[in-house]
């Protein structure tokens, strides 16, 4: 199976370490992608920070490989759901009202990603940062409480 197949957002790729130095040429678009692989960033994120489209990024990683200067650090990162986000969203609603939506969206982008390639592995930082946001300690305690109960629960 090709793995540029269907979305890529969540694959992460590190650069290749190239023993020889072969002549190549690299455009503005893969030099600005190659920068910014390096073995953690999903290529949601790295799209994001380089300005570019998905597609556009597809076929600048398909071009980099190619060239052996990438390889894929796996089948890629594990990213937190949907159902995550709700459940985040009723639990930062209760102890801050309607304004729980629009935190979460700053939050998400504060740490560098989009709700739909948040990574698993950093539900704890949002949480920490959201709860910070909660100046009742009872409040933030309960929202703290529940949202660990539910990172366990996924397993991040």
């Amino acid at each position: 199976m090709n793995i540029l197949s269907g979305d890529i957002s969540g694959l992460v790729f590190r650069r290749a370490d190239r023993g020889d130095l072969g002549e190549f040429s690299l455009d503005s678009h893969m030099l600005s992608v190659l920068v910014e692989l390096d073995g953690r960033r999903s290529l949601g994120s790295v799209a994001k920070k380089a300005g570019l489209d998905m597609g556009t990024v597809k076929g600048v990683i398909f071009r980099l490989l190619k060239l052996n200067l990438i390889r894929p650090e796996g089948r890629g990162i594990s990213v937190l759901g949907r159902d995550f986000f709700d459940y985040l969203n009723v639990q930062l609603s209760l102890a801050l009202g309607p304004i729980a939506d629009v935190l979460i969206e700053e939050a998400v982008t504060d740490l560098d990603h989009s709700k739909r390639e948040f990574p698993r592995h950093r539900a704890a930082e949002l949480v920490n940062l959201l709860a910070s946001e909660i100046r009742r300690e009872e409040k933030r305690i309960v929202f703290q409480q529940n949202m660990v109960k539910k990172i366990k629960e996924i397993g991040a």
